[in-house]
């Protein structure tokens, strides 16, 4: 099984922000949010970006690189979809 947000995980990949954005609005979860977050490091609001953090539970200022951030995500998303 897939987690819905991977889709959502993919479109930010690409480029395309926004879709990821809209996306990502539609859940509410700290995935959701820690996704909306890299959503707004991505198109460079970083002010936006550590509200969003914050909502996720994560610390803004201990972030690391995009790239390392959507794969860390990326790890959390097919581990909930896991089957147990």
């Amino acid at each position: 099984m897939n987690h819905p947000l991977l889709d959502a995980l993919a479109l930010l990949r690409a480029g395309h922000w926004t879709q990821a954005h809209d996306e990502a609005q539609r859940h509410d979860s700290p995935e959701a949010a820690w996704l909306h977050a890299l959503v707004h490091v991505q198109e460079g609001d970083l002010e936006n970006a550590e509200y969003w953090y914050g909502k996720a539970g994560r610390d803004f200022r201990s972030r690391l690189g995009l790239a390392e951030e959507l794969d860390a995500l990326e790890r959390q998303l097919r581990e909930a979809a896991a089957p147990d």
